[in-house]
């Protein structure tokens, strides 16, 4: 098991957690807090020292990213990856649109500059002496996911691959699930940036399951 399957791993546990919170949305109207929470706050993680400071730090891998491990682990493991078409397809949708936006410094420094003001923006919603770090929860605030949501809209929304989203019509409808399935598109492309970055292809998940499969237990805490 080597360093970069362990950052591969982590990278689409990240990616596949996004696809998970946005199927379920999309289904039921409602995520986990915590999970919501780690995604969203992945996308203003712009310079960590080390890939798991992305998802709150190693110690806090195993909570932060449970559904994301969970999914990346069906994935891994063809007789439930049947199961969870539709977040399979929303992550392999990511990675190709992620590939699409590399092409694209216009618009990588358009992403950037706008992350760098909503970010401020949010700190005006975390608990007053205390840091961003310590208050994901202020990065989920309605009006945080609101521009981050209206970001995607504004940059990745405009490629001719788009991600479509199945679901509830109930669900996809009402105008804050909608926000918060952008946004989540929004943290799953940053998951998928950082994949390419540790040097994740895609073909690898065709030939590489093995690889992966003891780096997902033993960070997951499925050992």
């Amino acid at each position: 098991m080597s360093r970069a399957e362990d950052q591969q791993a982590i990278a689409l546990a990240g990616l596949f957690q996004a696809a998970s919170l946005v199927e379920q949305i999309a289904t039921r109207g409602m995520v986990s807090q915590n999970s919501f929470e780690t995604s969203l706050a992945s996308i203003f993680v712009t310079n960590p020292q080390t890939t798991e400071e992305i998802f709150g730090g190693v110690h806090d891998l195993p909570i932060n990213l449970s559904q994301g491990f969970r999914g990346l682990q069906e994935l891994l493991d063809k007789s439930r990856a049947d199961q969870n078409q539709d977040i399979i397809r929303y992550g392999l949708s990511l990675i190709h649109l992620e590939r699409k936006l590399n092409k694209r410094p216009d618009l990588l420094k358009v992403i950037g500059g706008r992350i760098d003001k909503i970010a401020q923006q949010a700190s005006y919603f975390a608990e007053a002496g205390t840091s961003l770090k310590d208050n994901p929860a202020a990065y989920t605030h309605p009006s945080v996911v609101a521009n981050l949501a209206s970001l995607y809209q504004d940059t990745l929304s405009t490629f001719s691959f788009r991600i479509q989203v199945t679901g509830e019509p109930r669900h996809l409808q009402n105008a804050e699930n909608a926000a918060k399935i952008r946004a989540l598109l929004l943290a799953g492309i940053r998951s998928a940036m950082l994949w390419r970055q540790v040097g994740g292809k895609r073909w690898h998940l065709l030939f590489f399951k093995s690889r992966l499969r003891p780096s997902v237990r033993q960070i997951s805490g499925r050992d």
